[in-house]
């Protein structure tokens, strides 16, 4: 039926309303929902290709607060880019409520949500002797937990994870279609009577228990502080972890590992842990506790480490748990652990359970495992704080595929794949005044890393339903990236551009600095040991 003229005694508007960016799987329908029927509105909300569209009735004071409390309390994984609000005609009839509709057919394209540290409502779930999900260690809501490290295809719903192997039991189906759930679709929810389970193995594959009781955690947690090696299956990858204060562990680990120099990351219970032995200011223990969880580097202090932690380092990269499995960990732990990525020197990380047990075999005496694929690699990232701003070292896990923003200058233009280099490598889709850049991967010469490399090209491709309309290549003709970008700029018969290496530095130190494309000349300096040209 149409709606009446007015709505509690106030003349009444329909507004068609637009919402961009990243807004799907990170529980904005619920939170449309709700705040629709804060404000008395009437409508409805569904997802479709460019993101999210609400049809909204009301008085103008309320329609103007339901926008405003749009922008203001939207979900913590989510990131509005653009609101557009349009009239609709007076014959636009809808329903008597607020509701949330099915999703428009077709695949949907929009922004893929990074993996999100655990968020503190599952952590007290977690933490909760009379919660069902007391010490379950995949916990996860909308608010936090996997994305893009279980993703395979799109739209991004259940069937297409590494959860569709995981039918949920009726206790977590009702809480996915509520509402006014939190965990409204969360495609990866489950509980321990139908979600992942984790174990605990010895190098033979032999299983390990504990008495009458089998906790893999805590067992593991005991065999890190006896001195020993556990490769432990976290989100984006397998980790390697020891006792950081046990120096003859982590000489062990540095020996087997065939990494002799480079500073090992590390994991701390808490802040007031990392605190003994690292200056932690207000700035950078922010961004531990973020929900990107980044290693962040810092200013050794306070308690000494084995120097072979971080040889010739006056720093230290420490991170906290950012899973329920890594906080259940250290919740037995007295010190910091070592978590370095699991693979020997200049390999990519071990992602499946198969591959750690073979790769790893020489160098864990445990492996912390669990049944939930990961699809996707993703190592942690590293930041630093510099003049107070952050500075990402490596962008991943936390932060990949969230866009960045270009200026206004930007956004037209065709579509732009550039490829990225040999070493260290990333590579970035450029459409529409948006760059996304994908995960670190590393370098290019490891027949692995390749391999992963274009998985992740042609995963970003589909995900973000980008067609480029010009390929950018680093001009040194022997790069792996260089010839894969020249094949794909015959096959879709676009531009081939080349770029120099160095002058892709300094052009990227002005996008970082927010300077658009009619900007005059700069001088630039790159202090970079390789660049063709």
């Amino acid at each position: 039926m149409a709606y009446p003229g007015r709505l509690h005694g106030a003349l009444m508007a329909g507004e068609r309303i637009r919402v961009t960016g990243i807004v799907q799987g990170v529980g904005f329908r619920p939170t449309v929902w709700r705040l629709a029927h804060d404000c008395g509105i009437r409508g409805q909300v569904w997802n479709d290709a460019p993101g999210v569209l609400i049809h909204a009735w009301g008085d103008s004071r309320s329609l103007q607060d339901f926008v405003r409390r749009l922008e203001d309390e939207q979900p913590p994984l989510a990131r509005i880019e653009q609101v557009i609000r349009e009239t609709l005609s007076e014959q636009e009839i809808g329903p008597a409520d607020f509701q949330i509709t099915t999703s428009e057919e077709g695949e949907v394209h929009t922004s893929v949500a990074a993996d999100a540290a655990t968020c503190p409502e599952c952590l007290a779930e977690v933490l909760d002797p009379t919660n069902r999900r007391y010490r379950y260690p995949f916990t996860n809501c909308t608010h936090c937990g996997p994305r893009l490290s279980i993703i395979s295809s799109i739209p991004y719903d259940r069937a297409g994870t590494s959860m569709a192997v995981f039918p949920m039991c009726s206790r977590c189906r009702a809480e996915y279609e509520n509402p006014a759930d939190r965990r409204f679709h969360a495609q990866p929810n489950a509980c321990a009577d139908c979600g992942p389970r984790v174990w605990l193995e010895k190098a033979n594959g032999e299983a390990v228990a504990d008495g009458d009781h089998i906790d893999a955690i805590e067992t593991a947690a005991r065999l890190i502080r006896e001195g020993r090696i556990v490769a432990i299956k976290g989100i984006g990858g397998i980790h390697l972890a020891c006792d950081a204060g046990n120096e003859e562990a982590v000489n062990r680990l540095r020996q087997r590992k065939h990494r002799y120099h480079k500073a090992f990351a590390l994991m701390a219970a808490d802040t007031g842990m990392i605190s003994r032995y690292a200056e932690v200011a207000e700035e950078e223990a922010g961004l531990l506790l973020s929900r990107a969880a980044p290693i962040v580097v810092l200013q050794r202090s306070g308690v000494p480490l084995p120097r072979s932690v971080a040889p010739g380092q006056a720093t230290l990269g420490f991170m906290l748990p950012y899973t329920p499995l890594h906080h259940l960990l250290m919740q037995n732990m007295t010190r910091p652990i070592v978590l370095t990525s699991g693979n020997r020197s200049d390999e990519p990380q071990t992602i499946s359970n198969q591959a750690a047990l073979q790769r790893l075999g020489q160098i864990a005496d445990y492996y912390l495992l669990h049944d939930r694929d990961i699809v996707n690699r993703v190592d942690d990232s590293v930041l630093r704080m510099a003049d107070k701003q952050p500075r990402y070292l490596r962008r991943a896990r936390g932060y990949a595929p969230q866009p960045i923003l270009l200026p206004d200058s930007f956004a037209s233009g065709p579509g732009i794949l550039a490829m990225g280099g040999e070493l260290k490598n990333t590579f970035c889709l450029l459409q529409g005044g948006r760059a996304v850049l994908s995960q670190h991967m590393g370098d290019l010469e490891d027949a692995q890393t390749y391999q992963d490399y274009r998985h992740n090209l042609q995963l970003y491709r589909q995900l973000f339903d980008f067609r480029p309309g010009a390929v950018v290549v680093d001009k040194h003709p022997d790069y792996l990236s260089t010839s894969l970008g020249r094949c794909i700029a015959a096959e879709k018969g676009v531009p081939l551009i080349e770029v120099q290496h160095h002058h892709a530095h300094i052009s990227a130190c002005m996008a970082e600095h927010g300077l658009p494309l009619d900007t005059k000349k700069v001088l630039g300096v790159a202090m970079d040991g390789l660049g063709f040209g």
